[in-house]
């Protein structure tokens, strides 16, 4: 029997994350008793309150705590939580202690799991592949690590034949899931502070690739190494599955879909980015896969719309464009300042970036520089700590990273003097990116803005 089946309490530690949010409304949706902790409170904690889970924001041993039973209270954390009087409690007192992506594993062991990993692309393919899986009605159930636009939520049921999954590789996370079907988007170096160099990343999506059993169920960017069979997709160049003939009119991007046997012409996208066409190229192969027609995919792509903080656009009367992204590697910034320079070659550029975590700000400085040097403008927010001390990473502050880019008009800010900073630039255009807590600016601006 599944443990999970042995627990009808569950307690979340770090309840307000994306992936542990996804959780909490899973069990919640089950009808089991759902309670956490979290250190602060936001949109989303106040979403999850208002669905009825019981949250707490102080590290202290209260009532509710307290009152829990070993024997009927399943734990869940994530490990970005390194320590916690809570989890001291827990613990001592030999309650069950397992980690979000354990957890996650045994709720998808018996279904059949589609896993999207890699270090770019993942949350707006698995957004995709869900949606499609929705649009399709096949039996499924979702765990995201965005909110989706077109359901509102990062979690979704609609039955349990199916699971998509993002396969998160921090921790080395996505080893503990059972993938049916898996997605390699890219395998990139990040999170150095876990894997130490490139080629060790590069060896923890290869031990996750191997867990797929069947090489037709593994789809692999072409071009990625991963050390097995598996199928290619890719955008402008052959492959098992291809998307070509790119054409952009307005907002829209036409595409057509080529499969091994097959072509299919004129799917319209909304989503920027030729980075984007590649992800609606795998997802499409993988519901092409699962049987689902292309008339009801045609209709499903052209209705997706998107993911919450990548690239959310608003275009106000008075001529203003306003985007909010999550990007927090070069890599994805380069992606998303490469749409907006697509999309409006002439308008001027005001990008606000938060960095997210000294390791990553250190280990990837001079990409940071090269991307945030594209812009007209930047205001460079302080670096968004995370679960680091910044003691433990002497010299690496906002003001380090300034001196590298190669822009006239730049500054360093802090997140609560941004918005008075931001209130004085002359723009066609602002940027908001970054994973830290930039997105509390998000509101403020719109209201602002649009009062223009």
């Amino acid at each position: 029997m599944n443990i999970l089946q042995t627990y009808q309490t569950f307690y979340l530690v770090g309840i307000g994350g994306i992936g542990m949010s996804a959780l909490a409304r899973y069990f919640n949706a089950s009808g089991k008793k759902v309670l956490g902790y979290d250190k602060t409170n936001t949109k989303l904690t106040q979403n999850l309150m208002n669905e009825g889970i019981d949250i707490v924001f102080e590290d202290l041993i209260d009532e509710r705590i307290s009152s829990l039973q070993k024997e009927d209270t399943l734990v869940i954390y994530t490990p970005a939580i390194k320590t916690l009087g809570i989890l001291d409690y827990f613990s001592k007192n030999q309650f069950e202690v397992l980690k979000r992506a354990k957890v996650l594993g045994l709720i998808t062991e018996n279904t059949n799991c589609i896993a999207i990993a890699g270090t770019h692309g993942k949350t707006t393919t698995s957004t995709l592949v869900a949606h499609l899986c929705k649009e399709a009605d096949l039996p499924f159930s979702c765990f995201l690590g965005g909110i989706s636009e077109n359901f509102k939520s990062n979690f979704l049921y609609n039955g349990s034949t199916y699971s998509v999954v993002e396969a998160d590789e921090y921790d080395r996370s996505f080893l503990n899931l059972s993938p049916d079907w898996a997605v390699v988007t890219s395998t990139d170096a990040d999170h150095l502070d876990i894997y130490g160099d490139k080629s060790h990343i590069e060896e923890g999506f290869r031990q996750f690739a191997a867990l797929v059993p069947n090489d037709q169920q593994l789809f692999v960017r072409k071009g990625v190494e991963i050390g097995r069979g598996h199928q290619t997709y890719a955008v402008n160049e052959p492959a098992d599955y291809y998307s070509d003939n790119l054409r952009m009119d307005h907002d829209k991007i036409y595409f057509d879909f080529h499969t091994p046997t097959e072509t299919i012409k004129d799917f319209i996208w909304e989503i920027p980015g030729i980075h984007n066409v590649e992800n609606a190229t795998v997802a499409l192969a993988i519901l092409h896969n699962l049987g689902a027609d292309f008339d009801t995919l045609k209709k499903a792509i052209a209705n997706f719309k998107g993911i919450k903080r990548r690239y959310t656009k608003h275009i106000y009367q008075n001529g203003k464009i306003y985007i909010d992204d999550y990007a927090h590697h070069p890599t994805e910034i380069n992606a998303v300042m490469s749409s907006i320079r697509t999309f409006y070659p002439d308008k001027k550029l005001v990008v606000v970036f938060q960095p997210h975590l000294f390791s990553r700000t250190r280990d990837f400085a001079d990409g940071f520089a090269e991307s945030l040097s594209k812009a007209d403008e930047l205001i460079l927010l302080d670096i968004y700590p995370a679960r680091e001390l910044q003691e433990n990473f002497e010299g690496v502050t906002s003001s380090w990273l300034l001196d590298k880019v190669t822009l006239d008009k730049k500054e360093v800010s802090t997140l609560s003097d941004a918005f008075e900073k931001i209130k004085e630039k002359d723009f066609d255009i602002l940027l908001t990116v970054g994973a830290g807590n930039i997105d509390t600016l998000y509101d403020p601006i719109c209201e602002w803005i649009n009062k223009l």
